[in-house]
């Protein structure tokens, strides 16, 4: 028996917001979306070119305040080939939340308060 991850979620206050930031920080692109017909929910998948692994946002019509995500102690990796021009956009973009230059990483936090870590290839 084999598993393969597939997606991760992670529930954002706005959607466009949300897609507009993965966009710019990390090259992530919708792929597909599912939207309930009566317009409560909105489920977009993210991803890019590099894994067939997916980010699913969901997005609640009725959802006003943000999410409790406790201590930040669970987080995505992605990793870079351009590790210096990566730090440039995400110092430039004010998103970096955490640097550990002894271990050669740093961590970014999305609209919704998510950290996403930067490791170097």
């Amino acid at each position: 028996m084999k598993f393969r991850m597939i997606h991760e979620n992670y529930n954002v206050l706005d959607l466009d917001r949300s897609l507009e930031f993965y966009e710019k920080a990390l090259g992530l692109k919708e792929k597909r979306r599912i939207e309930d017909e009566d317009g409560s929910f909105i489920i977009a998948y993210i991803s890019n070119d590099s894994s067939d692994f997916e980010l699913e946002l969901t997005w609640l019509r009725d959802r006003k305040e943000p999410y409790d995500i406790g201590d930040e102690e669970f987080h995505l990796a992605f990793s870079t080939d351009d590790f210096d021009g990566a730090h440039r956009l995400h110092e430039e973009m004010g998103c970096i939340c955490f640097e550990n230059k002894e271990m050669g990483i740093y961590f970014i936090k999305d609209p919704d308060g998510y950290w996403l870590e930067i490791v170097p290839v």
